[in-house]
């Protein structure tokens, strides 16, 4: 026995593993367990006293924003259509654009289709029936002039609002002319030009008696003054379509307001 232990003593001293630099491999310092053990013992009671503190709602909210994301994230099915449908429209618009500049295909044709533009346009209309009105001698001339007077300035009003109030831009920039400016027609929807020439086509067809061929020519021309403003690119599809929407709008508001042959002579006598 007293020669084993001398023995066990010289392996102990012998073994690369007792030394001080390596005792740290072979068996961990109790103060660093200590303080391993105290930090996750600390950092779990303040999680399960913040748990405890924490609200109902406010988990409840913590859970939902994440799917709240996403959703706001998804669009839906109606803007996914809209986008789609507007796309298609500008493209179009942008094709149909023919004569929006001298350089484009029919270029040469942009002064024949402003001229047919200027058909539609509200000044030279009101000032026609304006020169009417004053030469007309008949009761029921002056009540339809007195009328379609009314009908020519709420349009001018109805559509500027709209205009002001949408700010859509054309397929082209294109800067309005001086008559435009005039009847304050400088926004793309609804085209203004289109709901005139709807407005007007259908008060001539009620009030005056046309033959056959001189009414499909009336609807004609207020198809081709409506798509003329499209094919010098100062207007969409859906401004020229929109305008024609407005102006049997209008149409049916004068029909309305429908003013009585009393009420025109009277006001021609004011005036």
């Amino acid at each position: 026995m007293p020669a084993s232990q001398p023995r066990s003593r010289a392996r102990d001293r012998n073994n690369v593993l007792n030394r001080a630099e390596f005792l740290s491999l072979n068996q961990p310092l109790k103060g660093n367990q200590e303080s391993r053990s105290s930090g996750r013992k600390q950092s779990s009671q303040a999680g399960a006293a913040g748990a405890q503190n924490s609200n109902p709602k406010e988990r409840r909210q913590s859970q939902q924003l994440p799917e709240e994301d996403c959703m706001q994230l998804n669009p839906s099915f109606k803007g996914i259509a809209f986008n789609s449908l507007l796309a298609i429209d500008i493209c179009m618009s942008k094709r149909l654009g023919v004569c929006a500049n001298r350089a484009s295909s029919w270029g040469g044709a942009r002064s024949m289709i402003n001229l047919l533009g200027i058909t539609g346009h509200g000044i030279p209309w009101i000032a026609g029936t304006l020169i009417c009105l004053v030469k007309s001698s008949t009761l029921a001339g002056q009540e339809v002039l007195m009328n379609l007077l009314l009908a020519l300035l709420l349009d001018i009003v109805i559509v500027a609002g709209l205009q002001k109030l949408a700010k859509r831009k054309g397929p082209y920039d294109i800067n309005p002319g001086l008559l435009d400016y005039l009847t304050m027609d400088t926004y793309a929807f609804p085209a203004g030009h289109a709901s005139r020439a709807a407005m007007l086509s259908k008060f001539f067809l009620n009030h005056l008696v046309l033959a056959i061929p001189l009414r499909i020519l009336l609807v004609l021309w207020a198809l081709c003054v409506g798509f003329s403003r499209v094919m010098i690119g100062r207007h969409h599809i859906t401004d020229v379509l929109s305008g024609f929407v407005f102006g049997y709008l209008q149409f049916r508001l004068v029909e309305l307001i429908w003013m009585s042959s009393n009420t025109c002579q009277m006001l021609i006598s004011i005036w």
